[in-house]
């Protein structure tokens, strides 16, 4: 997509961090935005900051977990603008805890939000970019935990899973005239240490919030962690990034190289594992 002015994007996890930084990056560019999010304040918040910009945006709440609701957003963007020609997959929340300290709950709550929000995504908006016949483009927001599984087993699986449905699904869409890209950020200044904030009531009584922060508050990845975030990339470069990958159909979208040598590694223990077996015969 070489042209962006006019185009439309639909963007999740919008109101902050990423998201928020790609809406604006986009909207610079002179693309209509709906901006999608379920934290109310904060997407009130970017929503006037942005059209005191003159950009074209509007907003619409919506627990990106729940399929119902993310085709409620679809169809109220199609009523604001006509049509969507970009699709950010990009709301996620962090892990459900480590080994012997995850439940079914934690778990259903971050593959929701962090793959099957992705899954939906592409299954209700991919019909509405071909309906137009003017082309579009799928970004959706992984992370280099997606390919190097060094954070927690939900966060990691879930990450891995929206690398593969992107790499899987990028041959075919293209033959539809629909990019896909997936995004695998480093530390980049978000708040996502803190998605417990945005708990659906529905998990309330079966996520323990203040029994996981006080044991991420003892970790020392968590303290690490929590630092090089909060020095992190500015999100609003991550969306330049974004736009640029728009325009030019990048398959991965890297912020920086920190994870380069752990992607390097990984690659090479698949590879050993291909060389202990190379010259051996197969039982049949």
């Amino acid at each position: 997509m070489k042209e962006l002015a006019g185009k439309t994007a639909f963007v999740t996890g919008a109101a902050s961090g990423i998201g928020l930084g790609i809406a604006t990056a986009l909207a610079q560019a002179g693309v209509k935005v709906m901006m999608c999010d379920i934290e109310k304040d904060a997407l009130d918040k970017a929503l006037s900051d942005l059209k005191q910009t003159n950009a074209d945006v509007d907003g619409v709440i919506a627990d990106v977990s729940l399929k119902d609701q993310l085709q409620a957003a679809a169809d109220a963007t199609i009523e604001r603008f006509g049509k969507v020609h970009i699709l950010v997959n990009n709301a996620g929340v962090g892990g459900a805890g480590g080994y012997g300290q995850w439940n079914d709950a934690a778990w259903d709550w971050t593959i929701g939000v962090n793959l099957m929000s992705v899954v939906w995504g592409i299954e209700i908006f991919g019909p509405l970019i071909e309906s137009h016949g003017e082309g579009g483009q799928i970004v959706s927001t992984a992370s280099m935990a997606g390919l190097v599984a060094a954070v927690a087993p939900a966060y990691n699986a879930t990450k891995y899973g929206v690398v593969a449905v992107s790499e899987g699904l990028r041959p075919e869409l293209a033959a539809r005239g629909i990019g896909m890209s997936v995004l695998c950020p480093g530390f980049i200044r978000t708040k996502i240490m803190e998605s417990a904030r945005n708990l659906p009531g529905r998990y309330a009584d079966k996520i323990d919030v203040d029994a996981a922060a006080a044991q991420a508050s003892e970790s020392e990845f968590a303290k690490t962690a929590t630092d090089l975030i909060n020095k992190g990339i500015d999100p609003l470069y991550v969306g330049e990034l974004v736009r640029e990958a728009i325009e030019g159909d990048w398959p991965y979208i890297f912020t920086d190289t920190q994870f380069e040598p752990g992607v390097d590694a990984r690659f090479a223990m698949i590879k050993e594992g291909f060389d202990r077996i190379r010259d051996r015969t197969p039982r049949h």
